[in-house]
């Protein structure tokens, strides 16, 4: 069950969206911010149930039992509307005057609040923004308005102003290690890697974990890196091949390729085993540290990084990734 105790590492969020309710000051505008995947609109259904919720634990905790709760986690309840779009980058003008401006002059149907969560609030055109505007400055009373968002710089000032604004924040390593492995049931070592790239967005950890595709990733990538030493030209035209199947990925493979030869600076400088990210690759990591430089290793650091900042620009990706490699094998 949906409740505030499972919301993991926002607590400045968790208990301000328990004082609302306790209190009854619940605003009727809310922005969250946060990156994509962190669980923003985990925590809005969550605040959503719990103020449809007719028999709440402690005051504030959805009861998951009455008829309201079961709506709300089915996303079958009346009160709670999700605002869609039709266009993948585009909120328009239409869809907050169909969805949210003229709806939100119906009163609720069986709730106290009408609750309305847009999630990708960034992508509402000027033209939207401000004609939601209107609606924030003279809600009706049972209105509550949840606009979920990845760039605060993508909103109009005049709508941040008007909302109660809730950032999320980086979930601590060690929480989100711990949820892998206690919730996903997955291994230690997997854990630490999944953790190591979702960098506290708990969503994008709890995705890797589950994810084939990353899995795959990870073992074509640690293949390279292993043998990139002793590839000759055949082998490495046969690798770039590879590498295309991994283009709509190639961040996580070059986040991968960044994570092992940290791995092998953080072992070279402090010889602690313990202390690195892929530790069922020890014995592959310490061979690394023994034959490399420490210059060599941030020389090759940096050419990945260099790679990532040449493919954002849209440099070719087979000369890019053929650049990298021979910087990494050079080193």
């Amino acid at each position: 069950m949906s409740s505030f105790e499972t919301i993991i590492g926002q607590d400045h969020i968790r208990e301000h969206l328990r004082a609302a309710i306790t209190s009854g000051k619940v605003s009727q505008a809310y922005l969250i911010t946060g990156e994509w995947m962190q669980g923003k609109e985990y925590i809005a259904r969550v605040f959503a149930n719990a103020l449809v919720c007719e028999n709440p634990i402690d005051g504030y905790d959805p009861c998951g039992k009455c008829k309201s709760c079961i709506q709300a986690q089915t996303r079958n309840h009346p009160d709670i509307i999700t605002v869609t779009h039709d266009k993948p980058n585009t909120v328009s003008v239409d869809d907050i005057r169909e969805q949210i401006i003229s709806d939100a002059q119906i009163k609720p149907y069986q709730s106290k609040y009408k609750i309305y969560i847009m999630n990708e609030a960034e992508k509402m055109t000027p033209q939207a923004q401000n004609a939601l505007l209107k609606t924030l400055e003279e809600p009706p009373e049972y209105v509550v308005i949840m606009l979920l968002s990845t760039s605060e710089a993508a909103m109009l000032p005049t709508i941040i102003s008007r909302c109660v604004q809730l950032d999320m924040r980086p979930v601590d390593d060690k929480l989100v290690r711990k949820y892998l492995m206690s919730e996903i049931k997955i291994p230690d070592y997997q854990a630490d890697i999944c953790v190591a790239f979702a960098r506290g967005n708990i969503g994008k950890a709890r995705s890797l974990a589950i994810s084939e595709d990353f899995e795959e990733i990870k073992n074509e990538s640690i293949r390279v890196l292993k043998f990139i030493r002793r590839m000759d030209t055949a082998d490495m035209i046969k690798t770039l091949k590879k590498l295309e199947e991994y283009k709509l990925n190639v961040d996580d493979f070059l986040d991968i390729m960044l994570i092992w030869y940290r791995d092998v600076l953080l072992y070279k400088a402090t010889m602690d085993a313990d202390a690195i990210v892929f530790k069922e690759e020890g014995a592959n990591i310490r061979k690394e540290a023994s034959v490399s430089s420490y210059e060599g290793i941030e020389t090759i650091l940096r050419a990945i990084e260099k790679t990532k900042q040449r493919l954002k620009a849209n440099v070719n990706f087979e000369l890019a990734m053929e650049l990298m490699l021979l910087a990494i094998k050079e080193n």
